[in-house]
């Protein structure tokens, strides 16, 4: 393994949109959304940790969920958990993981990873995260794991490549565009040149340092300043202040976007983005009705195509609903049709509205 390949996972989202399943306190990437026998963060540790020394193996998360990932990864190299003290979008961590890699390893090329994914063909994504890890070592590159859309997804950021290769399936980025609306995903498929943003990203740290200097020059300050406190005892209170000095920025906004030095693979992995009940219904096994079924004493009576998720001591009988999630927790039932989950947001704020933070 390469002493100087690293990787960020990040741990730190709510994950909302897999209410009520997905809570304030417990969220997505420490359940086992999908019945597999290990949570979203287990499996993206493990992953990793087939190539990647775990010396070199960060997750950051909330300070709230710090008990969590020690219980959840044993085997994580405790100093290689970093809380941040507020959420203040990806930008910031980003930055503060470069400056913290950088004082131990001037030549730390960095791979930034969600920790809710799945990714089928682990060998595949293996070879793609080491020819982005070589490519951006050899040229001070950012490089974006992208995917071949299978469908107009319209709940997938997409990222436009050059049509020509620079190197054997590398290509130049043009551009980056958020979740459009159905049409323009339509035109993005049919054009060829667009590929799914996974958020994963490869950068050496001093690149990617350089470039947040030159367009976030505040929020490189921010840490400049600090920088001489990181991996000391007076870490956790520099890191605060810090911290206090960022805006809510996604890496994407700040750098990526703006950076004539960004590029992109191509992949094929078997990769999808848990980040919704329709993208979970999209990798569970269904029955012969085409419903995927979460929990042990689940009876399904002519429900076709839907969702359903319980406690495993839980009996529950879903009759004749077609397209439904239907998710079952000690304390919430949620019944909604699967073409209208991303009304969940405005489910959680009538919720918060009439019972504080209770339930969410």
């Amino acid at each position: 393994m390469n002493k100087d390949h690293y990787v960020l996972i990040l741990a730190g989202g709510i994950g909302s949109r897999l209410w009520p399943q997905s809570r304030q306190a417990y969220p997505k990437q420490f359940l086992d959304i999908l019945h597999v026998g290990k949570t979203m963060l287990q499996s993206t540790y493990e992953r990793f940790a087939k190539f990647i020394d775990k010396n070199n193996i960060y997750v950051i998360t909330a300070r709230d969920y710090v008990d969590i990932v020690n219980e959840q990864l044993p085997e994580l190299i405790k100093t290689n958990l970093i809380s941040e003290p507020s959420r203040k979008n990806t930008a910031p961590c980003v930055a503060y993981i470069s400056f913290k890699i950088l004082k131990t390893n001037p030549n730390a090329n960095i791979i930034i990873s969600p920790s809710d994914q799945v990714i089928l063909d682990a060998q595949g994504f293996e070879a793609a995260s080491i020819q982005a890890l070589d490519f951006s070592d050899k040229n001070d590159a950012f490089v974006a794991l992208g995917i071949k859309p299978l469908y107009p997804n319209t709940k997938y950021g997409y990222i436009q490549r050059e049509q020509y290769e620079l190197e054997k399936n590398i290509f130049k980025v043009k551009t980056f565009t958020e979740k459009p609306p159905l049409e323009m995903a339509q035109t993005f498929i049919a054009s060829g040149d667009f590929l799914w943003n996974t958020g994963l990203f490869v950068w050496k740290a001093e690149a990617i340092l350089k470039d947040l200097e030159k367009y976030q020059p505040e929020m490189y300050e921010a840490f400049a300043e600090i920088a001489h406190d990181i991996n000391t005892e007076n870490e956790e209170k520099a890191i605060e202040i810090a911290y206090n000095q960022c805006t809510n920025l996604s890496l994407d906004l700040a750098v990526m976007e703006k950076s004539e030095n960004v590029y992109i693979i191509p992949c094929e992995f078997g990769w999808s983005d848990i980040g919704t009940w329709n993208s979970t219904y999209d990798n569970m096994e269904k029955d012969y009705l085409g419903s995927a079924i979460n929990g042990e004493k689940i009876i399904n009576v002519d429900a076709s195509k839907c969702v359903v998720n319980a406690p495993k001591d839980k009996l529950v009988i879903v009759q004749g609903l077609d397209n439904y999630v239907v998710v079952d927790t000690d304390d919430v039932l949620l019944i909604c049709k699967k073409e209208s989950e991303g009304d969940i947001k405005d489910y959680i704020a009538e919720v918060r509205k009439k019972y504080g933070e209770k339930y969410l």
